[in-house]
C-alpha cells in the first residue's frame, strides 16, 4: 500500500506484524491444504500475537480495534493462507460482533474469553432447504419452562467440529405458536458435549481444505434462557438486527478474496520478471503485461471498496449493508479472475499442485457463493439503490414482516 492509503501509523504497524507472522502461515499452507487438517498451531500463534479478538472492546479484555484493523490482518493472512485468513475473519467479525453488540454481560464475557484464546465462533444459519432464503429455515427452538429445546439440521457450517462457540438461528416456538427467529448461544466442549449438538458429517470441499465445513444436527438440544441472544425489537425485529452481523462477515469474506487475489498477483509479477522465453523476460510481452496491469487495477479497486466498507461500521460495530454487499460482490468475482490470470502467467507450472497458484484459484471460488451469493447480493444492492421492496431478498422480506405484521402468515405456512 502507498503512503496515500489513509492508514494510521498504528494500523501500518499492525499490518506489518500480521505480514510477518503470515510468512509462517505461508510455509504450512500447502500442507494444510493437502492434509485438510485445521491449523491449530498457527491459530495459537495468531491468538498469542493478538490477532484474534481484535474488535473486542477493552472492557472485555480485547484491544477495541476497528473493523478496518481486522481487515488489514485478514488480508495479510489470506495472501499467505486463506484458511488462516478465514479464521481471522471469524475471530473478529460475524458472531462475535453480534454478541458484543447485543449480548448480556455474561454472554460478552464468555465470548471474549473463548475468542481471545483462539476460538473461531460458528454462525449456524444455512440449512439444506434454506440457504439465501434464511427465513425459510426449519430448525426450531421451543420454550419448555426455563429452557429452550432446539431440533433441526444445519449444513455448510464453517468450523463445524472445531468451533466451540456456536450462534444458532432457529424458529422460535412458544405455546405452540411461531414467534419469529432467534439466536441461541451454545458452547461445545472438547469432549463433544452437549450431546444434543451433533457434528454429523464433514463436507469435502474444492478449496479451503483446512477449514472444516460440516453438517450439524440438533436433537433435543437444551439451551438455558440466559443463553438466548436478544437484540432490541423482540423476535420479529431482533432477527434483522442479529443478521446485520453478516455485514461484518461479508466484509471479512471480501477481504479474504482480496488477500487471495493480491497474493496471486504478487506471485505472478515475480514469475513474469524471473521467467524468460525467446531470449527475454516474459514480463516484456505486451499480452502478459496487460494482464498484470488489469490484475493490479482490480486488486486496488477491491481494496478501496473493502476499506470503505470497513470504515462504514456504525455504533453497533456493523458495516453499512450496501457498502458490505458491494465490496463482497466485486472482491469475490475479482479474486476468481485474478487468481485464474495469475495461474495463466505461471503456465503449466501454475497448474501443478507443487505450486500455490492452483490452490489460490480453488480457494477463491468459494467467496462468490458463501455468505450471500453474488446474485443475491446484487439483488440487495438493487433494492437499496432503487428504494423498492423486493420480497425475495432477506432485507425486503424482513421489512414486510415488520411493516405488515406477517408473522401470522409465516406461522400458517
Amino acid at each position: 500500500m502507498s503512503s496515500t492509503d489513509g492508514l494510521t501509523q498504528e494500523q501500518r504497524a499492525l499490518r506489518d506484524r500480521a505480514r510477518e507472522l503470515a510468512q509462517e502461515a505461508a510455509a504450512q499452507a500447502a500442507e494444510t491444504d493437502r492434509s485438510g487438517q485445521y491449523p491449530w498451531l498457527m491459530v495459537r500463534k495468531m491468538a498469542e500475537a493478538g490477532f484474534t479478538g481484535l474488535t473486542i472492546p477493552k472492557e472485555w479484555g480485547g484491544p477495541g480495534g476497528s473493523v478496518l484493523d481486522a481487515a488489514l490482518v485478514v488480508e495479510e493472512f489470506s495472501k499467505a493462507c486463506a484458511v488462516c485468513g478465514r479464521i481471522a475473519v471469524e475471530a473478529n467479525m460475524g458472531a462475535v460482533g453480534a454478541i458484543m453488540a447485543y449480548g448480556t454481560e455474561a454472554q460478552k464475557k464468555l465470548a471474549a474469553g473463548l475468542v481471545l484464546a483462539g476460538d473461531k465462533p460458528a454462525i449456524c444459519i444455512t440449512e439444506p432447504e434454506a440457504g439465501s432464503a434464511a427465513t425459510e429455515m426449519a430448525t426450531t427452538a421451543e420454550r419448555r419452562g426455563d429452557r429452550w429445546i432446539i431440533n433441526g439440521r444445519k449444513t455448510w457450517i464453517t468450523g463445524g467440529g472445531v468451533s466451540r462457540l456456536h450462534l444458532i438461528f432457529a424458529r422460535v416456538v412458544e405455546d405452540g405458536a411461531f414467534k419469529g427467529i432467534g439466536g441461541f448461544l451454545v458452547v461445545r466442549d472438547e469432549a463433544g458435549k452437549p450431546e444434543g449438538l451433533i457434528v454429523s458429517r464433514r463436507i469435502p470441499s474444492l478449496g479451503l481444505c483446512g477449514m472444516p465445513e460440516a453438517e450439524l444436527e440438533f436433537s433435543e438440544l437444551e439451551v438455558a434462557d440466559d443463553m438466548v441472544l436478544r437484540a432490541p425489537g423482540g423476535w420479529q425485529r431482533g432477527f434483522g438486527r442479529l443478521i446485520d452481523a453478516y455485514n461484518g462477515q461479508r466484509v471479512g469474506a471480501a477481504t479474504v478474496a482480496l488477500g487471495l487475489a493480491a497474493g496471486a498477483y504478487e506471485h505472478a509479477v515475480g514469475r513474469a520478471n524471473a521467467r524468460s522465453q525467446f531470449g527475454r523476460p516474459i514480463a516484456e510481452f505486451q499480452g502478459l503485461g496487460w494482464m498484470l496491469a488489469d490484475m493490479s487495477i482490480e486488486v486496488e479497486a477491491a481494496r478501496a471498496l473493502v476499506h470503505r466498507a470497513a470504515r462504514s461500521a456504525g455504533p453497533a460495530g456493523f458495516p453499512d449493508r450496501l457498502a458490505a454487499a458491494q465490496a463482497k460482490v466485486f472482491a469475490s468475482e475479482m479474486a476468481i479472475r485474478v487468481t485464474n490470470g495469475a495461474l495463466q502467467v505461471w503456465g503449466a507450472a501454475g497448474y501443478s499442485k507443487d505450486n500455490p497458484m492452483e490452490r489460490y484459484l480453488r480457494d477463491a471460488r468459494m467467496f462468490a457463493i458463501a455468505g450471500g451469493t453474488a446474485q443475491v447480493l446484487r439483488t440487495q444492492v438493487a433494492e437499496q439503490i432503487l428504494g423498492r421492496k423486493l420480497p425475495q431478498t432477506r432485507d425486503g422480506f424482513l421489512r414486510i414482516i415488520a411493516e405488515e405484521g406477517a408473522v401470522g402468515k409465516l406461522a400458517a405456512d
